[in-house]
C-alpha cells in the first residue's frame, strides 16, 4: 500500500505542477496567456497523469480486496515483482495514451482562435477551440473515458462491493471498524476524482455543455483532488495524528520537571 501510495504522490506531485504554477502567473500577472507549445506540453504531461493515476486508483482498490478478502494470501498475490511491474505497465499505459491524444490535436487547426475558455490547457477545451473537424479526436476521448474512466469505475466498485461483502461478515465492531477505516480515505478520493474526470472528458467537444460548470469540474480533478489526497492519506497514520495532538493539545509541565528545572 505505501508503495502504491508513493506513486499516487507523485503523479499529484507532477500533475499539480503542470498546471497551478501557471495558472497564479496568469492570475499575478492579469496576462493570461501560454505559447503555443507550452501549451501542448501542459495538455501532454496532464492527460499522461490523468490516465496514470485513474489506473493507480484502481489498482489500489485491487490492494485492498486482496489485504481484507485473502488476507493469508495477500503475501502470495500482491508479490513484489507483480505490483512493481503492474505499476510500470501503468505509467507506460498513461504515456501511451497521452501521446495518442496529442499527436491527434496537433493535426488540428486553430485559425485564428486563439482563446481557450479554460484556466489551464484542458483537452476538451482545446477541441472547443478547433475550428477544423475533431470528430475523430472527441471519438477517441469517448473512448479513452469509457477505458480508463467507466471500465476502471466499474472495477474499483467491484472491488468494494466484494470489500464490503468481506467486512459484514466480520463478527467484531473492533475489526469492522479497522476494514473501514482501511478504505474509507481511498473511496473518498475515487468517488471525487472519478466522477468529475468522467464528467469532462465523456463531453468532450460538445457545444451545449455550460463552460462555466466544466471549469468547476475540471478544478476538482486537477487542483483539488491533488491537494486534499496527500491530506486525507496523512490524517490515517498514526504519527501524524499524534503530531497533530501534541500541537493542539497544551498540557501542563508536570512537578517532577517543574522542580528538576529548578535544580
Amino acid at each position: 500500500m505505501y508503495f502504491l501510495l508513493i506513486n499516487l504522490s507523485l503523479v499529484n506531485v507532477l500533475s499539480i505542477s503542470i498546471t497551478t504554477p501557471k495558472m497564479l502567473q496568469n492570475l499575478g500577472t492579469h496576462r493570461k496567456s501560454i505559447p503555443f507549445y507550452g501549451c501542448i506540453t501542459q495538455v501532454y504531461l496532464f492527460l499522461w497523469t490523468l490516465a496514470t493515476e485513474l489506473l493507480i486508483l484502481t489498482f489500489m482498490a485491487f490492494d485492498r480486496y486482496a489485504a481484507i478478502c485473502h488476507p493469508l494470501h495477500y503475501t502470495l498475490i500482491m508479490r513484489k515483482e507483480m505490483y512493481i511491474g503492474i505499476t510500470v505497465s501503468i505509467w507506460f499505459v498513461g504515456l501511451a495514451n497521452s501521446t495518442l491524444h496529442v499527436g491527434l490535436l496537433l493535426q488540428l487547426s486553430f485559425c485564428n482562435s486563439s482563446i481557450i475558455n479554460s484556466f489551464f490547457c484542458d483537452y476538451p477545451a482545446l477541441l472547443k477551440s478547433s475550428c477544423s473537424d475533431s470528430s475523430l479526436n472527441e471519438t477517441l476521448c469517448h473512448v479513452s473515458a469509457v477505458i480508463f474512466g467507466v471500465c476502471t469505475c466499474g472495477l474499483t466498485l467491484t472491488s468494494y462491493l466484494f470489500i464490503l461483502r468481506a467486512i459484514f461478515r466480520i463478527r467484531s465492531a473492533e475489526g469492522k471498524k479497522k476494514a473501514f477505516s482501511t478504505c474509507s480515505s481511498h473511496l473518498t478520493i475515487v468517488s471525487f476524482y472519478f466522477s468529475s474526470a468522467i464528467y469532462n472528458y465523456m463531453r468532450a467537444g460538445t457545444t451545449s455543455s455550460s463552460v462555466e460548470k466544466d471549469k468547476l469540474v475540471s478544478l476538482i480533478y486537477s487542483v483539488v483532488t491533488p491537494v486534499v489526497n496527500p491530506i486525507i492519506y496523512s490524517l490515517r497514520n498514526k504519527d501524524v495524528k499524534e503530531a497533530l495532538r501534541s500541537l493542539t493539545r497544551r498540557d501542563p509541565l508536570p512537578e517532577t520537571l517543574k522542580t528538576q528545572s529548578l535544580h
